[in-house]
């Protein structure tokens, strides 16, 4: 997975730059996270067509969209608020992607939105997948959104994460897992991120 974001070009309207952060992992390597903006739409679909075949049945619970422009617009050009996503990179190149999208409202007013990550092989089992979900689950919450859904391959290990959670509801069918769960404040022993705002290193 390959991705690269030039620091200097301006930002989308909404884009929340509080979700720049450094984080620290597990083995001790750290990455940058930023949200998607449009220009990273090439690297998206490079990182898409070299993928792994595990990583590929993980999120797409199978062979990926079609990469054509309106796919790519789509994933990149988000309003950061019902849709968001965040890219984990290290020394320029993209090792993680997360994602949340939204649905309508509930006539109980509860907001439900679907969750997916995906983390490239050698950054697996460091905690980088669950940093990303707890910072989504942070946005989203911060955007009115009550819970997150996930239909996932059951050995996704990183939507699995969600699951922790007490309130989550797993249903395994046939090697493929839909996940509930309602968010609430992050677990006590999630990796915790180092510094918000913008990190100009």
């Amino acid at each position: 997975m390959r991705m690269t974001r030039m620091r200097a070009e301006p930002r989308p309207s909404g884009y929340p730059s509080e979700y720049e952060s450094v984080v620290g992992l597990s083995d001790g390597r750290k990455v940058r996270i930023c949200p998607i903006v449009p220009s990273d739409a090439p690297e998206l679909a490079e990182a898409i067509r070299t993928a792994d075949s595990e990583t590929l049945r993980a999120r797409f619970l199978g062979g990926p969209p079609p990469l054509t422009d309106a796919v790519l617009t789509r994933l990149t050009e988000v309003d950061y608020v019902t849709r968001f996503a965040l890219i984990a990179h290290s020394k320029g190149r993209g090792v993680a992607i997360a994602r949340y999208a939204a649905e309508q409202p509930a006539e109980d007013g509860s907001v439900t939105a679907e969750v997916a990550v995906a983390v490239a092989p050698e950054w697996r089992r460091v905690g980088l997948a669950t940093v990303l979900i707890e910072e989504l689950g942070r946005r989203a919450l911060e955007c009115g959104i009550t819970n997150f859904s996930a239909l996932y391959s059951a050995g996704n290990r990183p939507v699995a994460e969600l699951a922790r959670q007490g309130s989550a509801r797993v249903v395994i069918d046939d090697g493929a897992a839909q996940l509930d769960a309602l968010l609430g404040s992050p677990h006590d022993d999630w990796p915790r991120v180092e510094g918000r705002g913008r990190d100009t290193s």
